[in-house]
């Protein structure tokens, strides 16, 4: 593997319409046409992907949907989630500058304002062996799209809460030089990452409801193993793998 010397959206792709923009940069990779830092900004996705085969649905021009190549050369595949909770800290304290401390990540890696739901990250791995090669990195965040109905009940967008019209692009652009900072500070400090993700984790010391199944149960959100699983006492210690439980909001 070349050494990595770009910087996240020293390559920029702006696409006008794409499938997914995480397709489109995984295709890239895997063709051998994508570098370290490669960002694809797209206007409109039209089959975006979400968490757990969800559908990431977002209107035309109105919301940053992009994704990123990463390489990450400095990390060990048992370290993926810390790569997670970078990019998620990185996009969480991007939002907060705009929209205030009222900002956090919700386990596994969404941005949440208050009880809703401002944007969401799905890292996908290309591995060859044991080699981790790639991760695509896709993040979807709400700006400018004021209504919702049909696609979530509980989404905001930067627009609803500051009652402000932005440069979708401006903004990407500014959030990838954010995100830069972090990824180059957890090469350096994995350490300081994973306290300021705990610092910023939605409902931690809280008791809030989860279903597993067909159980439904009260638990204190204690915060996230390395591995990434989601750390709750409720008598006695229990760990949740994503995907394993539910939030009832």
């Amino acid at each position: 593997m070349q050494p990595v010397n770009n910087a996240i959206g020293q390559s920029f792709v702006e696409l006008s319409q794409v499938e997914s923009t995480n397709n489109y940069a995984t295709a890239l990779a895997h063709a051998g046409l994508a570098q370290h830092g490669m960002v694809v900004f797209a206007r409109e996705q039209l089959k975006g992907k979400g968490q757990r085969n969800k559908q990431w649905l977002a209107r035309k021009g109105e919301n940053i949907t992009l994704s990123i190549v990463i390489q990450p050369q400095h990390l060990s595949l048992s370290q993926s989630f810390l790569l997670s909770m970078c990019f998620a800290l990185g996009v969480q304290q991007f939002f907060k500058q705009y929209a205030g401390d009222e900002t956090k990540v919700k386990w596994p890696n969404d941005i949440f304002w208050g009880d809703r739901k401002a944007g969401g990250i799905l890292i996908e791995n290309i591995i060859a062996g044991t080699q981790w090669k790639y991760s695509i990195v896709g993040i979807g965040l709400n700006i400018n799209q004021s209504n919702f109905d049909g696609i979530s009940q509980n989404a905001v967008s930067l627009k609803q809460i500051t009652s402000k019209e932005f440069n979708v692009l401006a903004l990407a652009k500014e959030m990838c030089e954010l995100l830069e900072k972090y990824y180059k500070k957890m090469n350096k400090d994995s350490t300081s990452i994973v306290q300021d993700y705990h610092q910023h984790l939605y409902k931690r010391n809280e008791w809030v409801r989860l279903k597993k199944g067909n159980r439904i149960f009260e638990a204190l959100i204690i915060g996230v193993s390395s591995t990434g699983q989601l750390i709750t006492e409720h008598g006695t210690e229990e760990l949740f793998e994503v995907g394993e439980v539910e939030w009832i909001i």
